[in-house]
């Protein structure tokens, strides 16, 4: 019996990976010759799961994604010092670093960087990176200065960041190179400085408009004052929550290595979506995987931190009816759209949404959910999908759809329908197919306009939560 089971069991398994790797493939795409800078820091480098990172990232290089890796070491940096019988205060949480400690700071600094390199050069035959050809490249890219004297605390040889050479750094990304960065920095005088890894990090996003800024720390992501993991935020929001975790570690005085990380790293969020960095991702260096999860999967690994967006999408509701009407006259004048009455609108406002700019509707979209014919609601109709022309640049009706496909999962619809006579290709690269006017469910199809001829797109969702 085993010997006929096997056969569809190995058949299973591969029908498993197919429809994994059909899955996995828009991200591959997506995420192609963008620029991610990852930050870990020197727990990472310590922990039994180092090396399968450096296989995952070696894995994001093959794909094509431009590697920016930053490190710390701060336990390193600790040990050296201990050797050393040298003691460096911590004020406000931030190293004061006197002279006598920077040759031991560099030590550990310079140290971790072989042993980065040594790691990328391994191409056994029975590991992973078997074949792969990884140059890394590190250099004097961050310029630094004295981080000077705070509250009367001299600071020493702890530095920030002055600037970053992004252009040498874009060049050696072009090359095909990953390129390392470390804690440290140098001054226009030659001087060396220890810096913060999260701070090189962000401002190394920043100068080269990071496509994503990533951080991996001990904990999954972010967690609320509940200790539940948020999964996705925006950075307004994570302002908020930087602020009630601040407060809680105030009130109780005291706060552990995991509760100060999750604090920078909320704050480096901040400061890089507010520079322009759209997507912070922030997880474990522990868990096994979780950067490929965050990356190529639905539901992620971590925590999400997006940049606000400066349209808003939201509900509508009848104060919007005179911008609705505004938007849609034009369109159904031409044609493009059919018409809808004041009265019509005000009766189906709870199926729109809209993008406000500056209190002003500048798209909109509209979620009809649709009887099945076996009497069951699963099905939906996207409708009155409209950009005004002043802001058609730009991803606002992709964004408006994304939004849209969100409602419906959460109505527990697994099927939209798109009617349209003039955008059927644009619904196609968002995911849409082509299908036969009875395809749609009887009751909706009795209404079908047959002269008007709309070509019926449908798209079947995933009920998981996408984040990209």
């Amino acid at each position: 019996m085993n010997q006929h089971l096997s056969p569809n069991s190995t058949n299973l398994e591969n029908s498993d990976h197919i429809h994994w790797f059909r899955h996995v493939a828009p991200y591959i795409n997506t995420h192609r010759n963008k620029t991610f800078v990852v930050m870990f820091g020197g727990e990472a480098v310590s922990h039994a799961n180092f090396h399968d990172m450096i296989y995952d990232f070696a894995l994001l290089h093959s794909l094509g994604i431009r590697l920016v890796l930053v490190h710390g070491s701060r336990p390193q940096i600790d040990g050296n010092l201990q050797q050393a019988d040298i003691t460096t205060p911590f004020y406000k949480n931030l190293r004061i670093t006197p002279k006598t400690a920077l040759p031991h700071v560099l030590n550990a600094v310079g140290s971790i960087r072989l042993q980065i390199e040594a790691l990328f050069c391994m191409g056994l035959a029975n590991s992973p990176m078997y074949g792969s050809k990884i140059n890394v490249v590190s250099g004097n890219f961050v310029t630094a200065r004295p981080y000077g004297v705070h509250d009367g605390v001299d600071y020493q040889f702890t530095g920030e960041v002055r600037s970053i050479d992004s252009q040498a750094i874009a060049n050696s990304l072009s090359q095909g190179h990953i390129v390392l960065l470390g804690s440290m920095g140098y001054s226009a005088t030659g001087e060396v400085f220890n810096l913060l890894a999260e701070e090189v990090a962000v401002q190394t996003a920043i100068a080269l408009q990071a496509d994503k800024l990533i951080l991996l720390g001990k904990n999954a992501g972010v967690y609320d004052i509940s200790q539940h993991l948020i999964r996705e935020i925006t950075d307004k929001q994570a302002q908020i929550l930087l602020n009630d975790l601040t407060n809680v570690k105030q009130m109780e005085e005291t706060a552990n290595f995991e509760q100060l990380e999750s604090q920078r790293f909320l704050q480096s969020a901040i400061t890089a979506c507010q520079k322009n960095v759209s997507r912070t991702h922030i997880l474990s260096y522990a868990k096994k995987g979780a950067l490929l999860e965050e990356l190529f999967t639905h539901d992620g690994s971590g925590t999400l931190i997006s940049q606000s967006a400066y349209d808003e999408i939201r509900p509508a509701s009848i104060a919007d009816i005179g911008g609705l009407l505004q938007l849609l006259e034009p369109l159904e004048q031409q044609g493009i759209l059919v018409r809808r009455s004041k009265e019509r609108l005000e009766s189906e406002i709870d199926k729109f949404c809209i993008i406000e700019r500056d209190g002003m509707v500048i798209g909109c979209g509209a979620l009809y959910p649709l009887q099945a014919d076996v009497g069951e609601i699963f099905q939906g109709e996207i409708a009155c999908i409209a950009i005004h022309p002043n802001y058609r640049q730009g991803n606002r009706g992709a964004d408006l759809i994304a939004f849209l496909q969100k409602q419906a999962k959460i109505q527990h619809i697994s099927e939209l329908f798109v009617l349209t006579t003039r955008t059927a290709h644009w619904f196609m690269e968002l995911g849409f197919a082509e299908v036969p006017a009875e395809r749609l469910p009887k009751a909706r199809f009795a209404n079908y306009n047959h002269e008007r001829k709309s070509k019926v797109l449908l798209k079947v969702l995933n009920q998981n939560t996408v984040k990209i």
